[in-house]
């Protein structure tokens, strides 16, 4: 079985967008694959953070992630700052990749431009991340077409040290999956439900009060013409709402035109806050149980154990190699 990973920054809430277009495709992939998933805590200090809130919420991205549906049977999961080779391993990486190469990326391009005393994490950032996927011996990184570049970075760093130093790491592919159904903000229908949105009126937070979902749903922008029918172009509001809908149930959208003729907007949000208010306490009520459990550090230990082992072998291997050894 082919391996892949996935990392997960942890800022923001995660979303119901969140839910909906990405983690039921990890969701489904965990069948496919050999699946190794991890928060990318380091990653996240390339950018000032309050500590006692990254902290916080590392541990809830989590247990929020496994409360969806990411089962702790089928992945090895854990947090990259516990694989303290990791680090060790993107420093010698660093010093096998050009800086042109590192500051072609373009998030790093779009990043400096908003900050002009941006860290030099910021600058080095990718090659953490080659580090994070080289260390495991990933087959694929299941990504957006937006971080594919990372993925060529990684495969151009592993080619160039394999050449130099011999076989030593496996050369990973992207993986652009068929992307989930786009949840876009309730009350900018033209943008995506982001969870680093300013305003959270329009984006429905997995740990949103069902009260305040409700709220949410029934103030969302839609239309004057009173038509519960699927047109995202004239229809944004509308169609987004029939999204969530078909989403979260199975039904088809015809299914859901059929259901709602004659009736009016006042009736579909309620009918679908229903929907979204039931399957959100699901998944809170899973991450309640689970979020100061002694189960929840079992299954990062667990993990960080394996991939400990994985990242001290190839860090063992790189030193022998490079020659900095006794």
């Amino acid at each position: 079985m082919k391996r892949i990973l996935t990392g997960l920054k942890p800022t923001g809430d995660l979303t119901l967008g969140n839910y909906i277009g990405a983690i039921k495709q990890m969701i489904k992939m965990q069948d496919e694959y050999e699946s190794y998933i991890f928060v990318a805590d380091l990653h996240a200090l390339t950018v000032p953070q309050k500590s006692e809130e990254l902290k916080n919420r590392i541990r809830n991205f989590i247990a929020m992630y496994i409360a969806c549906g990411i089962d702790p049977n089928k992945n090895v999961i854990y947090l990259q700052s516990d694989i303290e080779y990791i680090p060790c391993i993107s420093w010698i990486l660093e010093c096998s990749t050009y800086y042109g190469e590192a500051s072609r990326m373009i998030q790093f391009k779009e990043k400096s431009k908003e900050n002009a005393n941006f860290s030099v994490g910021l600058l080095t950032y990718p090659v953490l991340m080659a580090s994070d996927i080289l260390c495991v011996d990933t087959d694929y990184v299941p990504v957006g077409i937006d971080q594919k570049q990372h993925v060529e970075l990684a495969r151009d760093i592993a080619i160039r040290f394999n050449k130099k130093f011999g076989d030593t790491f496996k050369i990973p592919e992207p993986l652009i999956s068929a992307a989930g159904t786009k949840i876009k903000d309730l009350k900018d229908p033209t943008k995506k439900m982001s969870k680093s949105e300013e305003n959270p009126v329009g984006v429905i937070s997995l740990f949103d009060d069902k009260e305040v979902i409700r709220k949410k749903i029934m103030s969302a922008t839609t239309d004057s013409e009173m038509r519960v029918i699927f047109d995202e172009e004239n229809k944004p509001g509308i169609s987004n709402l029939i999204n969530i809908v078909v989403s979260l149930t199975g039904k088809t959208v015809k299914d859901i035109e059929t259901m709602f003729v004659g009736k009016n907007y006042g009736e579909f949000k309620k009918y679908v806050a229903d929907i979204v208010v039931e399957k959100v306490g699901e998944i809170q009520e899973k991450y309640n149980k689970l979020i100061n459990s002694k189960e929840l550090d079992e299954i990062l230990d667990k993990g960080a154990k394996k991939v400990r082992e994985l990242a001290l072998s190839k860090y063992a291997e790189m030193r022998e190699k490079v020659g900095v050894v006794r």
